[in-house]
């Protein structure tokens, strides 16, 4: 049986999953071997939870900092036309970074890299070193899109830095129901501050993705428990700017795929259809340009 957008006919892309194979001689970097989720994530498997919920395309998000796994991300991907783009690992400023870039953006499903709160990086401290800003630009010459990590208030204002100095490069907030503000007045409202500049320029988009968490020991599935932070991102961004993304198979740590893409869908149903479009895909199409390889998925089919 069909539910949420399938019912109503209305395609999804998801716009965050991450692929990995546990199974390789040289392992992988996320996750560890404790975690619940260490087993392997591959699109056939991603295909046969999604499919029932409309979904009909995905982003790949890097979950490795290894170099080499961008290109096994894109092998993986070219394989099942479900992935309609990746977005990888590369280090701006880093000797090679334009060769490296050039490399994989010779595969249109490469559409850009992911930059913050991962992998020990900082983008408050690289943002002001010129070679880093100076790749960030090649990036934004070549159309791909800088994702950013694990969202806090210091990584909002990095962001806002990043607009300031590269404001042709188009940038996607990613997880924000998990922005924790902070506690002082002072603080929360300088976040909020940030969060509107952000929001206000046209090249920057935000994801509801890592909407569920635990709380005392349990993790709510109800809607009205998140419906206040995902209002205030709603009233913030608009509905021209934010995307669904589930977060698989790491949100299978707190919830499982029909749940997470529930919450989202309960939220979302209750606007126009119009609406609902610019959420389940036409915003992912403007942020990313994302490739159409499936007559299911909407837009037009890319020709080689």
């Amino acid at each position: 049986m069909l539910a949420g957008a399938a019912a109503q006919g209305i395609p999804v892309i998801d716009t965050h999953i991450h692929l990995f194979d546990v199974s390789r001689p040289q392992g992988v970097p996320w996750p560890p071997k404790d975690s619940p989720i260490y087993k392997t994530a591959l699109p056939d498997r991603y295909r046969k939870l999604a499919m029932h919920h409309g979904v009909v395309g995905a982003i790949e998000i890097e979950c490795s900092p290894w170099f080499d796994d961008n290109q096994w991300v894109l092998d993986v991907a070219q394989k099942d036309p479900i992935m309609v783009g990746t977005i990888g690992d590369l280090e701006p400023g880093a000797p090679g970074f334009a060769q490296k870039m050039e490399k994989l953006h010779r595969n249109p499903l490469f559409r850009g890299m992911r930059y913050g709160n991962i992998w020990d990086r900082d983008l408050s401290k690289k943002i002001d070193e010129p070679g880093f800003v100076h790749d960030l630009k090649l990036l934004a010459s070549a159309g791909l899109v800088l994702d950013t990590a694990n969202p806090d208030p210091a990584l909002m204002r990095a962001a806002v830095k990043v607009g300031d100095r590269v404001p042709e490069l188009t940038i996607v907030l990613d997880h924000l129901p998990e922005l924790a503000l902070p506690n002082d007045a002072a603080g929360r409202k300088a976040c909020n501050e940030d969060l509107q500049r952000l929001a206000k320029r046209p090249r920057v988009f935000a994801k509801i993705s890592g909407i569920v968490r635990r709380v005392d020991g349990r993790v709510p599935l109800d809607l009205p428990f998140y419906r206040d932070r995902l209002d205030r991102i709603w009233e913030t961004f608009g509905e021209d700017k934010l995307m669904f993304g589930s977060d698989w198979p790491n949100g299978d740590q707190w919830a499982e795929y029909p749940d997470v893409f529930r919450l989202a869908n309960e939220f979302i149903s209750a606007k126009p259809r119009a609406v609902q479009e610019k959420f389940f895909w036409r915003n992912s199409l403007s942020a990313y340009k994302w490739v159409k390889r499936d007559a299911i998925q909407p837009g037009s089919m890319l020709r080689r």
